[in-house]
């Protein structure tokens, strides 16, 4: 019996016993609402929190103000993501005063980090659970109803993969599915091993297991996620083999990744990639920096050429891949001639887009002892230029795109237009098109077309772009 198979019968025998899969299965009357920040694994994991606390009778609120507990599932990764839950925290104290039986936590990786400061500055804040306790956030809920204790958990596990927890998800044609969690690189400038601890991966069948429910379910395009994905290891078999066995189970799903390491991103996964048309032709493969000296003193493991012979290799194999990148700029002691060295990397690689920031100091990263001299203004200028760059040849990548056709996943209404679609290529472009078109038939009738619907795969002819989007009209298939 294939994964499918077995998945078929789980969702059909569910139905014959009257089991709901939604959320809200116990029709609870206790409403929780979550706000979640930063990366995608915090998106996925808040799916967990909402999963496990469906099970002792929380449904999902669609306000803070209609709601018993409000969490804010947190990021760490940079300075300026703290300062906004910070910020959150202080819209919500109107809300503490109305209502002092509001339950208000803090999940996530200031959790773990940050957890003092909150807990006896934050005064509003009454539930501390770091990445690895989430099971345990119903229970210091109703500890804290019942004793008016508050609730710290934050230890870090070197087993916890939530792999027996079936992660509640809202309607919709993607879906991030976790497979591992945790990081071993310990990166200088990084606190990810400090606040989600040492690699632990997924069973590799469970993995096929959610990926073929997923695709029951109606989900049309899955990320394969983890904070070092190329790290994902099972019983001997490793993130390749897991890549290919998910692309022959689900041969009509489209399959992503994110993150990977440079160090770990080997050409067997571009062969893998290259064999299967449902593995889409897309890598995000954060650079960091074009210097071997500031990629040593980060802890990358590799050196400019070393990346930049994987990035030679994937657009060999997969003409027309997708690209992308981190950046950080201004890593302490980093010199002008440092910086046109990332400047460099970017006019040789030629990213479709990159992430940029600014080298953000963490406490208890080893980078957090490094002394710097690069004053304000030069750190504007250098990632001013970092963007202005990336812009440039991201325009001129799109723009090389008008006049082609390309294969789109509708994935939702644009933000901008109810008339409008917005739906991703393979290499991961997003792409704005009218939901009603028209097309002349052979006998020359004019057909006003508006049958399009989410999840609809279509060709899109593309008439103009931007650095950022695509936009085009559809075309009859």
């Amino acid at each position: 019996m294939s994964f499918m198979d077995i998945s078929r019968y789980i969702l059909n025998n569910a139905a014959s016993q009257d089991i709901k899969t939604d959320f809200g299965r116990f029709n609870g009357d206790k409403k929780v609402y979550i706000e979640t920040y930063g990366c995608q694994m915090n998106f996925s994991d808040t799916e967990i929190v909402l999963s496990v606390l469906n099970d002792f009778g929380y449904a999902e609120s669609g306000s803070v103000e209609n709601s018993d507990v409000i969490l804010l599932n947190t990021c760490s990764i940079r300075e300026n993501a703290e300062k906004k839950v910070y910020s959150r925290l202080e819209d919500l104290k109107f809300l503490k005063k109305k209502n002092p039986n509001l339950i208000i936590g803090i999940l996530g990786c200031m959790a773990e980090r940050l957890r003092k400061d909150l807990i006896e500055k934050k005064k509003i804040v009454d539930l501390i659970v770091g990445p690895d306790e989430y099971r345990k956030v119903p229970y210091l809920i109703e500890n804290l109803i019942e004793t008016g204790e508050k609730g710290i958990a934050v230890k870090l596990s070197r087993v916890e993969t939530y792999d027996d927890i079936t992660p509640v998800r809202k309607e919709g044609v993607t879906a991030w599915l976790s497979i591992m969690r945790g990081c071993d690189k310990f990166c200088t400038f990084c606190v990810v091993p400090f606040t989600r601890g040492r690699e632990r991966s997924r069973n590799l069948n469970n993995i096929l297991k959610e990926a073929a429910r997923l695709y029951l379910s109606g989900v049309k395009d899955i990320w394969l996620l983890g904070q070092n994905v190329n790290s994902y290891k099972h019983e001997g078999k490793d993130f390749a083999d897991l890549l290919k066995a998910v692309a022959i189970e689900l041969p009509e799903m489209r399959i992503r990744f994110t993150t990977s390491h440079p160090y770990d991103l080997s050409e067997k996964l571009l062969d893998v990639m290259a064999s299967h048309e449902n593995i889409c032709k897309y890598i995000h493969l954060p650079v960091q920096s074009g210097s071997d000296r500031i990629l040593k003193k980060m802890n990358r493991l590799y050196t400019v050429e070393e990346y930049m012979r994987v990035m030679r290799k994937a657009r060999e194999m997969m003409p027309g891949i997708g690209l992308s990148t981190d950046i950080i700029s201004c890593f302490p002691s980093e010199t002008e001639d440092e910086h046109k060295m990332t400047l460099d990397v970017i006019n040789e690689v030629k990213y479709d887009g990159a992430y940029t920031f600014l080298y953000s100091r963490r406490e208890n990263t080893k980078a957090y002892e490094f002394e710097t001299d690069i004053d304000e203004e030069t750190k504007k200028r250098r990632l001013d230029e970092i963007i202005t760059l990336q812009r440039k040849i991201s325009y001129e990548i799109n723009k090389g795109i008008t006049g082609k056709i390309k294969e789109v996943l509708i994935e939702s209404t644009s933000k901008k237009s109810e008339d409008q679609f917005m739906g991703r290529t393979d290499c991961n472009k997003s792409v704005i098109f009218p939901k009603k078109f028209s097309y002349i038939t052979e006998d020359g009738k004019l057909i006003d077309k508006a049958e399009l619907k989410i999840g609809d795969l279509v060709k899109i002819r593309i008439t103009k772009a931007n650095s950022a989007t695509l936009f085009g009209e559809p075309l009859l298939n």
